[in-house]
This record gives structure tokens, C-alpha cells and sequence, in this order.
């Protein structure tokens, strides 16, 4: 998906941003969020996002 993501914009290599923009909607098809995180208004789409910004991106 981050492949297709910069292909899109013209590039033929990924970059963080690349993965940061497809990444919330990829792991979020991967997750069943409990019944009090639903009855609370979270989503899997809003969980992932929550996981991403705990996850720090080193960049060489």
C-alpha cells in the first residue's frame, strides 16, 4: 500500500509519510476493538491512529 501511495505521487521509493498514510487504514481492518472501546465511540480506524502517534519514526 505505501508502494501504491508513492507511485501515486510520482515517486518509484517510499517514504515515513508514505506508511503514515495508509497505515491507519490497513491495521484498522486487522482490529476488533472491544465493546466498551465502541460504547466509548472508538472505532478500529481510531485505535490504530491512537497506536501510530505512540510510535516513534527514526529517520537515517
Amino acid at each position: 500500500c505505501a508502494q501504491a501511495h508513492a507511485a501515486l505521487r510520482g515517486r518509484d521509493f517510499v517514504i515515513p509519510d508514505d506508511v503514515k498514510a495508509v497505515a491507519a487504514p490497513v491495521m484498522a481492518h486487522r482490529l476488533t476493538p472491544v465493546p466498551e472501546a465502541r460504547l466509548g465511540g472508538e472505532g478500529a480506524t481510531q485505535i490504530a491512529l491512537e497506536l501510530l502517534k505512540s510510535v516513534a519514526i527514526e529517520s537515517k
